[in-house]
Order: structure tokens, then sequence, then C-alpha cells
């Protein structure tokens, strides 16, 4: 497989979009010393990166676990230190062992979706 695999939704490039909207809201964030624009544009431009590294990793095209699996971290240690208010070092030893079991569960599953290979140089 040589050329990258095609999205769901056909030809219409929502990943590019997403990411240069949320590149707009960042100057805009950043002009306007507005963190809500701020925060919203970063998003936008991660869920953009993130749709194609989840697209290729789960189609065998090019490995993306450490990026995954630290997406994983990101939102465990985020959602209990804000969301559930636990202290800090609880937060990153639960992420710590999420990280660990999604880099692992996403390394066998590239190994299935590639035919074999754990990691993949262009």
């Amino acid at each position: 497989m040589d050329e990258r695999p095609a999205a769901p939704w056909g030809n219409f490039p929502i990943g590019a979009v997403s990411v240069l909207v949320g590149l707009i809201l960042v100057v805009i964030g950043l002009v306007n010393a507005n963190a809500v624009q701020l925060v919203i544009g970063v998003g936008l431009g991660m869920l953009g990166g993130l749709e194609l590294a989840i697209r290729e990793h789960f189609t065998g095209f090019r490995s993306h676990t450490t990026l995954l699996a630290g997406f994983v971290f990101v939102v465990a240690v985020g959602a209990t230190f804000y969301a559930a208010h636990w202290f800090l070092w609880q937060s990153l030893l639960l992420g710590a062992a999420l990280f660990g079991l999604s880099f692992w569960l996403l390394r066998k599953k590239f190994e299935k979706a590639s035919g074999g290979l754990t990691y993949k140089l262009r």
C-alpha cells in the first residue's frame, strides 16, 4: 500500500479544513486574547491531525502508536485531574497505566492490520 487510505466521507478534505479553521481560530484567539477561541482552535487542529493518524494506523499504512497512546494519556490525566479533582500524582499514575495498556493494544492492532509489521518507515 503506497497511498494513504481513503476517508470514509469521500474526497472532501475535512481534516485539512479542520486544521485550517483551527489555525484561524488560534490566531483570532491570540489577537483578541480570548482563551475560548484559542482552546477551540487548538482542539480543531488536533482533531484534524488525529483523524488522519487514526485512519493510517488502523489500516496498517503507518504506525502512530505513540501518538494515539499519548492522546489516551492526555485525556485520562485531564479528565481525572480537572473533572474528577484527583491529586496530580493519581492522575499521572492512571494516565501512565492507560498509556502502557493502549500502547500495547495499538501495537498489536497495527501488527494485525499491516501483516505482521510493528512499525513502518516510508
